[in-house]
């Protein structure tokens, strides 16, 4: 046995598996071995084979492979011939641990295992074993995998402890379960560790793989019996085999694809395929189940998948994926409803379809729309599989074109690009045009046209989409919206019937329409929109109404945001494009058609996109538009619909809650638009949203609160005095009645009625005071907007005089209601306060621009005067200004009160947080005191100084001597010794800041005697110190002993020094406000003595590098005022020296300050600005010690360097600096020497960033407005503001600041001469030289080959703009230095834009130098050698010079400079010959007199000849119109406003906003030129066309001759021979070509031709002349010259495609390549011009050269070498053969030696330069023209 064993075990390896059974058949009848001895011998050899498997390699992949399937099919044989009691032996020790070994690494040999083994099992009918066995282990494996731990319902694996091999045979292993079954069989028939390898779980792949196997097996045995028509037992036994395992698997099935995603792909990818394949043979199976009998049907698995799907369609991305493909499976293997009907077991009929299921299409259109490609391609199928659409047939687009009858044949004709888009998706095979001409279009139609569509933009390329979509789209609208079909009556099948109402058909185009603004390619996405925005919808009927709501507010909204489609969007501050427009205009179509309430509704949702859907800049004003327009739709309909759409809804409650939320959402609107700083474009969006609301409600229709949140949305500079928009806001809320006018003047009771019990404590903090402050600012603006007449305001301002009155009476319990009143007078204060500012504003504006007509700067729609507002509300103030002085007082009285606080309970929303003071650290009832207090004297110091500026009262006196003394009583406080008191010392100081603020702004004589009277020492000290040191010295020891108590936290610490320097920069600006406001000047000056100042400025430098943001501004005004009373007292003390400031303290600022601005994140205009005021003060910077000291740069020269350094990198920083530094620089012109480098910088500065944030801080932003205006402007305004936010600004202020030196250089040497007039001068001069050297010896500003718009084009413009604004500074010293830089860049090439600058600089050298023209100019102009360049602008020079000059030296300029510019009127270079014509018609016309009348023997011969020229000139037509197309430029060329500021950058070039260089006399001349040029070739090549088609038409003309024939008298036309020759000139014959070709008849003389008149045709004529043609062109490749090119051993593309080109042109016999196939690439066909398909292209490897040359030498060949050796021949000296084959050498190495020694002769090229070669192309070339050449002479 072991011999037989061992022999089969090696022949395993060697025999295919298909000789086996032979092989076995010949062993058992040899020898006496029985099959199942056999067998059981071979298992025992397993483990030997799994070792193998283990071990084996790529070597013996194969042969293993074949020995594991023989091994397999030997034991399956041995099976079916023992029968099946061997079957569970063989699966559990050999099957089973095979397929595990194999499964993961050899899936053919699994499949082929598992094959045969399931081959033995139905041949043997071994079901009932499998069921026993293998299947419930594999069940059990998933169920596990699954979680199902115990089931009842599973038929095959049952979780009991019933024995499941009942019907086992083998009584010695009969367990009681599977576990037990497989423990007793691996433990018999295995050894330990065998059993350790293979555990009894599967991996879950397998476990599938091998049941689906089984299954279909199952299923095949059962398929193939009841087909032979066998009725045995056995039928039954498969049969219910078939059906347990599906009942189990489908329950499985639908448990895994609900769980993970490892199951739910196992269940997809094995499972479900074999059950659908089941459920397609036989749609029922009954199943018993422990007694209990189930039906397993199609319909029911079908309708428990779909629920899974539904299921998974409502989660991520990866389980929809999943739920597509479980779609795909079950559609593939079965119809969207089944063929075959489902009979339930009461016998009754059941479908599904899953069509019927909404939810169904809901997930298409949503497939269909993925963003994931291969989730919309799964859409697709199942679309097409359930519409049963073939996806190998060519569908048509079901759209049928009716023939177009005479009414409407422009509008229904198909035009040229619809004809054009048929043929082109025809020719693609994706859809035709139908030619039927029916009314109406079946459902199946419209989803073909869908389908097209779709596969359109998903497969096909843009070019079909641009040419094909469009029409498509209006035909299928066109065919469904027709007057006689706007909705199809055809009744189709269900899935038809989804695209055959209106609704339908518009659901399915908003698929194809989304699908498109989401397509990747952007050109698509402009095509789809622009498609859509281009459908005219009131041609059909109505229809835009059914576009679904849903795909306007998502996708058509996203799909507008989207850039591409504004390309030109704000370009010269223009925010629209066609597609905004079209979008607007789609809308109102839209919402035309609504209900009133819809309307709104609409609306609402449209308003709300931005909330759910981030817009850009393009996108929101679109949405604007969209919103304008769609409310204007209103405005379309009859007065009846209009009264409908007012008062149409019966529940009216409704309708105005769905106002007042579109109002709301509208706001939200105006909030988003503020993200987009440009003010112009944030204007733009109001008046839209302004636009809707005005039509689609009034005011009276929404809250008072939501619209006071509406208006306060609204720019205040557009609604307030002045504004734009105030007249529109106006006029929307004075409505017809007064509605509005009373419910605003209701607010003040509503606002302060009291809501709360009368016995319970009133509490607030600091966010509820915040909040009814800003309702109280929107009621103020909107009161004096709506207001009309004086007699409006009559209610609120006796609501304020009753209230105020009894404000006292309001404190103990109602605390909120004087609070709210407090608030409610301080609102309308401030708003009346802006008010006059305004006004005030717009009449300095009308002063200074008089003549500009102010749209909207006048209240023309209301009769108010706000001065007689302003007197009565200040009449009500002064009636109860007492009781508020007292009601402030006792409000105070907590600030100085004796505190507990050892029972102090912060509440809970406190403990433990730190901030700033909305998160005071005090309990609730301290805080609302706290709170009270510093309303109350914020309240009491606003309105004592509003009313103080408008009269003087005791009452007023009565204020202010209060809040001084609260001041003094706050900076006298004890230092707190508890947190709580810290944090009322806070609040306190909060107040004091508040005070101080409005207290020093109205300081006045008056206050200051009640300043002094507030303390008895300041009476005894006035005359002897400063007044201001006490109480200065005073609050710093104070609030710094609260600083440093160590009470505080470290963030509230930081709240009081803000609060500090908030009080400081008050105090310190005193002086300033007092000389104002009339106190005596010398009294100003001794508030604060010098000591205090200059410890002030050291405790400012010092705290400046941890300033925080709210600190920033005040600190740095602080220190801006303090160097400024230094200043004041050494200029008062007439001290040279700066006793005030020293080198020292500057160093220290200068770092602290620098050291501030760089940890600063954003930055903000105010702080920039700030800084910049507050270290380069004027006061110092006249100081040349701080800008070099010891020869070294000093602090502010340092500064000055970085900022400019780090505004190289912040548009912003460096432009504010540039506007500072300019106005410094003209005030003090001798520090100018310092800042050369620095000057350089901003001359070349040139960041293209647009700050649009800094025109809205401008804008919106006080402090930023104030601290501009601070800065040391100069420029002027015009300039400023057309520059002040673009790059040119740092050169603009550059260029105007060295203007008003020149100027004031003038001015000054006109009188006399001083020191500041000779700094002046110097700094001009250095500059102007400074850069003069820089643009001749600079690298790169020396270049004279440089790109047009490049770095180096724009740096060299900027550079010759400053030198023309700096010539006024040239001077005899410099002249010759100037102008010998200025000939050097002259003579250099450079562009237009940059030699008419070099031109102006030296016009005006030589107007202000004269003496030089005939030194310099003349020679230059007599050069007539130099560049056309140079010339022409000499000749510019010249001329500009002649006309420019004085009267004195004009004629003599005339006499120097007009005789060298004449003979340039002959230059063959013609842009020189236009440019000089141009130039000297001007002189002549302007200087030559008229001598027309003068006799002409009184004229000389010379003045005769310029009268002549002149008169040609002036009449010449080209001249003429060459002169015409200047514009005027030379009479309008001004010399001096060149050089000016203005007249540089005020010539914007809005196309290009290129540096502000105009279009130069040169550019219109080379324009105009070569505009002509082309004019004259479309004209040569018009008569060129004529000449040919004339020469082509046959007509009885003298040149032809009709032949008449005596035998039947017809006429016989010859052609003229001249007609046969009309080729394109580049094709040329030889004369021998011409004797050959006229050899040739034309037409054959044997044949006879009619009249050709009596032709039919004339095809047949040019036929024959194409044919005669072709004979030519034959002959030609025929006659060649007896030269070939061996080019073998030239290996580069360009080079041999060079080559063939040559060879073609000049006839050559041949070009000999390495490799022909060289001429297929593409590279070879761009270069060789179609040239290898005439010239004869022979194939000479390298290594058959020899060969050839040979070959070549036997047939009378000369073989040349092109070389240079010892002994070449000159190639003009050497007489070339006839028959020659020249040798072309390797591009580096040449020709090699062996080729040289088989050569006849070697020939060179003669060479004059110093690089001793030539490209071998260039060289073949040069050498076959010199045999051609050769040849030529010879014929």
């Amino acid at each position: 046995m072991e011999t037989i064993v061992a022999s089969l075990w090696s022949s395993f390896r060697q025999v295919p598996p298909s000789a086996i059974p032979a092989m076995l058949d010949c062993i058992l009848t040899s020898t006496s071995t029985s099959p199942s001895s056999l067998f059981c011998a071979l298992l025992n050899e397993f483990p030997n084979l799994a070792e193998g498997i283990a071990q084996r390699n790529e070597a013996n992949e194969y042969e293993w492979h074949n020995c594991v399937v023989s091994y397999v099919a030997a034991l399956s044989y041995f099976l079916k011939k023992s029968g099946a009691n061997n079957m569970p032996l063989f699966i559990w020790k050999m099957l089973i641990p095979l397929l595990k070994l194999v499964h993961a690494s050899d899936g053919k040999l699994f499949n082929e295992v598992a094959s045969l083994f399931l081959g033995v099992v139905t041949e043997t009918n071994s079901w009932d074993v499998l069921e026993t066995t293998m299947v419930p282990l594999l069940l059990r494996s998933i169920g596990l995998s699954v979680g199902m731990f115990h089931s009842e319902d599973s038929a095959i694996y049952k979780w009991s402890a019933n024995s499941t091999f009942q019907a086992s045979s083998d009584e010695e292993v009969c367990p009681n379960s599977s576990d037990d079954f497989h423990d007793l069989f691996t433990e018999k028939h295995t050894h330990g560790d065998f059993i350790a390898s293979y555990p009894c779980d599967f991996p879950l792949s397998m476990s599938c793989n091998i049941l689906t196997l089984t299954l279909d097996a199952a299923l095949e045995k059962e398929n193939k019996e009841v087909l032979s028509g066998s009725t045995s037992t056995n039928i039954t036994q498969a049969n219910i085999f078939a059906g347990n395992m599906l009942w189990d698997l489908s329950n499985l099935t639908l448990k895994m694809l609900s769980t993970s995603l490892d199951l739910r792909s196992s269940a997809i990818r094995f499972l479900l395929p074999s059950i659908f394949k089941a459920l397609l043979r036989n749609c029922t199976y009954k199943i018993s189940v422990r007694g209990r009998h189930h039906v397993l049907t199609r319909k029911e698995f079908f309708t428990k998948i779909w629920h899974c799907c539904k299921l998974l369609f409502s989660l991520e991305s990866l389980e929809r994926r999943d739920a597509y493909d479980i779609l795909s499976l079950c559609l593939s293997f079965s119809s969207p409803i089944d063929e075959h009907e489902d009979v339930k077991l009461g016998g009754t009929v059941d479908t599904f379809d899953i069509r019927a299921d909404q939810k169904f299409w809901d997930e298409i259109k949503r497939g269909l729309l993925d963003k994931e490609s291969i989730v919309r391609k799964q859409s697709l199928h199942i679309l097409k599989t359930t519409l049963n659409l073939s996806r190998e047939s060519k569908y048509h687009t079901g759209i049928s074109e009716k023939a177009p009858d005479e009414r409407d044949s422009d509008s229904r004709i198909m035009s040229k690009r619809g004809r054009w888009a048929d043929n082109e998706a025809k020719s693609l095979g994706i859809g035709r045009i139908c030619n039927s001409t029916e009314s109406s279009l079946t459902g199946q139609q419209r989803w073909e046209t869908f389908v097209f569509l779709y596969e359109m933009l998903e497969e096909y390329g843009t070019h079909l989409v641009e040419a094909a979509w469009n029409h498509q789209i209006m035909l299928w609208l066109r065919s469904s919206f027709s007057p006689e079909n706007s909705v199809s009556s055809v009744i189709d099948e269900l899935h038809w019937n989804r695209m055959v109402t209106a609704e339908h058909i518009f659901d399915w185009l908003a698929v194809l329409w989304e699908r498109g603004f989401s397509h990747d390619n952007p050109q698509v996405r402009c095509l789809i929109m622009h498609s859509f925005l281009a459908i005219e919808w009131e041609n059909y009927g109505g229809s835009a109404k059914l576009v679904p709501r849903s795909f306007i507010l998502g996708p058509l909204i996203r799909g507008l945001n989207d850039p591409v489609h504004h390309k030109d969007f704000g370009l010269k501050e223009i925010y629209s494009s066609w597609t905004t427009e079209s979008a607007a205009r789609f809308l109102c179509q839209y919402a035309i058609h609504m209900e009133a309430r819809q309307h709104i509704l609409f609306l609402i949702d449209l308003a709300s996109v931005p909330k759910t859907y981030s817009l850009g800049r393009a996108g929101l004003m679109c949405l604007a538009e969209c919103i304008s327009s769609a409310a204007s739709g209103v405005l379309k309909k009859s007065s009846h619909e209009i009264e409908r759409f007012v008062g149409a809804p019966s529940d009216k409650v409704l309708f105005q809650n769905d106002k007042s939320e579109l109002l709301d959402v509208l706001r939200f609107v105006l909030e988003c638009s503020k993200r987009h700083f440009n003010p112009k474009y944030r204007h733009q969006v109001c008046e839209k949203i302004v636009a809707a609301s005005t039509i689609a409600m009034t005011p009276i229709d929404v809250p008072m609160e939501i619209l006071m949140n509406f208006i306060s949305g609204l720019p205040r500079e557009h609604t307030d005095y002045g504004g734009s928009m105030r007249l529109v806001v106006q006029k929307w809320l004075c409505g017809p009645n007064l509605q509005l006018l009373k419910a605003i003047g209701g607010f003040p009771k509503n606002f302060i009625s009291f809501q709360h019990p009368l016995d319970s404590l009133v509490s607030f903090n600091d966010e509820e005071l915040d909040a009814w402050g800003s309702e109280a600012k929107r009621w103020a603006r909107v009161l004096f907007l709506a207001v009309e007449e004086e007699e409006h305001l009559y209610p609120v301002i006796k609501f304020i005089q009753d209230h105020g009155g009894d404000i006292c009476k309001q404190r103990n319990n109602l605390e909120w209601l004087a609070m709210k009143l407090l608030i409610l007078v301080s609102s309308l204060v401030q708003e009346l306060q802006i008010m006059q500012e305004r006004i005030e504003n717009s009449r300095i504006t009308r002063r200074t621009k008089s003549d500009i007509d102010f749209l909207g700067m006048t209240d023309t729609s209301s009769s108010i005067d706000v001065s007689v507002i302003c007197d009565k509300f200040a009449t009500v103030l002064f009636s109860f200004m007492e009781k508020l002085v007292l009601f402030t007082e006792l409000s105070c009285s907590i600030f100085w009160s004796i505190v507990v606080t050892d029972d102090m309970a912060l509440p809970g929303s406190i403990k433990g947080r730190l901030g700033g003071r909305s998160q005071r650290r005090l309990s609730s009832s301290l805080c609302t005191s706290v709170l009270e207090a510093i309303t109350s004297i914020k309240t009491l110091s606003f309105v004592s100084r509003w009313c103080a500026q408008l009269r003087t009262d005791v009452l007023i006196k009565c204020a202010h001597g209060f809040l001084w003394n609260f001041c003094w009583k706050i900076i006298r406080s004890p230092t707190p010794k508890s947190e709580v008191e810290a944090e009322i010392c806070i609040a306190a100081y909060e107040a004091c800041a508040y005070a101080l603020k409005d207290l020093v702004s109205v300081f006045s004589p008056l206050s200051l005697d009640l300043f002094i009277n507030n303390d008895n020492s300041l009476t005894i000290k006035a005359d002897r110190e400063a007044l201001l040191d006490i109480f200065v010295s005073t609050f710093i020891c104070s609030i710094n002993n609260v600083i440093d108590g160590g009470t505080l936290a470290r963030t509230r610490r930081a709240v009081l020094m803000n609060w500090k320097w908030s009080c400081l920069e008050s105090l310190l600006s005193l002086p300033n406000y007092a000389l104002c406001n009339g106190v005596d000047p010398k009294r100003c000056k001794v508030y604060f003595s010098d000591t205090l100042v200059r410890q002030l400025f050291d405790d400012l430098v010092g705290s400046l590098e941890n300033a925080g943001e709210v600190s920033v501004l005040p600190m740095l005004r602080s220190v801006r005022l303090s160097i400024e009373l230094l200043a004041s007292k050494r200029m008062d003390q007439k001290i040279i020296s700066c006793d005030g400031i020293t080198i020292q303290m500057m160093w220290l600022l200068v770092h602290s300050s620098w050291i501030l601005h760089v940890s600063c994140n954003k930055r903000r205009v105010a702080p920039i600005a700030a800084l910049l005021s507050s270290v380069l003060h004027p006061a110092i910077f006249g100081d040349e010690g701080m800008h070099e000291y010891n020869n070294s740069p000093g602090p502010l020269k340092w500064f000055v360097e970085k900022i400019l350094e780090e505004g190289t990198k912040s548009p912003r920083t460096i432009r504010l600096a540039a506007l500072h530094l300019s106005g410094l620089w003209l005030a003090y012109p001798n520090i100018l020497k310092y800042y050369m480098k620095e000057l350089k910088l901003l001359t070349f500065y040139g960041s293209v960033a647009f700050d649009e944030d800094f025109e809205a801080e401008l804008a919106e932003n006080y402090d930023a407005r104030t601290e501009v205006s601070v800065l040391s402007r100069i420029i002027d305004p015009e300039l400023t503001e057309c520059f002040i936010n673009t790059e040119l600004y740092a050169r603009v202020s550059v260029a105007v600041l060295f203007s008003k030196l020149a100027d004031m250089a003038d001015l000054v040497n006109s009188t006399v001469e001083n020191r500041d007039t000779s700094a002046v001068i110097a700094s001009g001069k250095m500059f102007l030289l400074e850069l003069l050297d820089f643009v001749v010896n600079d690298k790169d500003l020396s270049k004279e080959l440089y790109k047009k718009y490049s770095a180096i084009h724009r740096r060299k413009v900027r550079a010759w703009q400053m030198i023309c604004v700096l010539s006024r500074f040239v001077d005899l010293d410099i002249v010759e230095q100037v102008t010998s830089s200025l000939h050097t860049s002259i003579y250099r090439n450079n562009l237009p834009s940059v030699r008419q600058y070099l031109e102006t600089f030296a016009i005006h050298i030589y107007l202000k130098f004269p003496s030089l023209v005939g030194q310099q100019l003349v020679y230059f102009l007599r050069s007539y050698d130099l560049r056309s360049q140079a010339l022409s602008s000499y000749i510019f020079i010249a001329a500009n010079v002649i006309l420019h000059s004085n009267k004195g030296s004009q004629f003599g300029h005339l006499d120097e400079l007009l005789p060298p510019i004449i003979p340039l009127l002959t230059s063959h270079h013609h842009t020189l010959r236009g440019f000089t014509q141009i130039l000297v018609y001007h002189v002549l016309q302007s200087l030559l007199p008229d001598l027309d009348s003068v006799a002409c023997t009184s004229i000389s011969l010379e003045k005769r000849c310029f009268v002549d020229l002149r008169s040609y000139l002036a009449h010449n037509s080209d001249c003429a119109k060459l002169r015409a197309s200047m514009d005027s430029y030379l009479v309008t060329f001004d010399p001096m406003k060149s050089i000016s500021p203005a007249g540089i950058f005020t010539n914007r070039v809005e196309e290009h906003e290129f540096e502000c260089v105009p279009t130069t006399l040169m550019d219109r001349v080379i324009d105009f030129l070569n505009n002509t040029r082309e004019d004259l070739r479309s004209s040569m090549a018009k008569d060129a066309t004529s000449i040919r088609n004339e020469s082509l038409q046959i007509d009885k003309s003298p040149e032809s001759s009709e032949i008449l024939e005596s035998n039947g008298g017809e006429s016989r036309f010859q052609i003229p021979k001249e007609t046969i020759y009309d080729f394109q000139k580049k094709i040329t014959f030889s004369k021998q070509d011409l004797q050959n070709s006229a050899s040739t008849p034309f037409f054959d003389s044997r044949a006879s031709f009619g009249s050709l008149l009596d032709m039919e045709n004339e095809d047949q004529l040019l036929d024959q002349l194409l044919h005669s043609r072709g004979v030519i062109v034959e002959k030609l490749k025929t006659s060649r010259q007896q030269i070939i090119l061996l080019a073998s051993l030239i290996d580069r593309i360009p080079n041999l495609a060079g080559l063939a080109r040559t060879c073609e042109v000049f006839r050559a016999a041949g070009l000999a390549i390495a490799d022909k196939n060289i001429i297929n690439e593409k590279q070879f066909q761009l270069i060789s011009v179609t040239a290898e398909k005439w010239v004869p292209v022979l194939e000479v490897p390298i290594g058959s050269m020899i060969v050839f040359l040979e070959k070549k030498k036997q047939e009378g060949y000369a073989i040349l070498g092109l070389e240079q050796t010892a002994n070449s021949v000159p190639l003009d000296e050497y007489k070339f053969p006839t028959k020659t084959v020249l040798v072309l050498g390797r591009e580096k190495e040449g020709i090699p030696v062996e080729i040289i020694h088989m050569l006849d002769a070697c020939i060179e090229i003669p060479q004059l330069g110093i690089v001793r070669s030539l490209n071998v192309h260039v060289s073949g070339a040069i050498a076959l023209w010199e045999y051609t050449r050769q040849q030529r002479l010879l014929q």
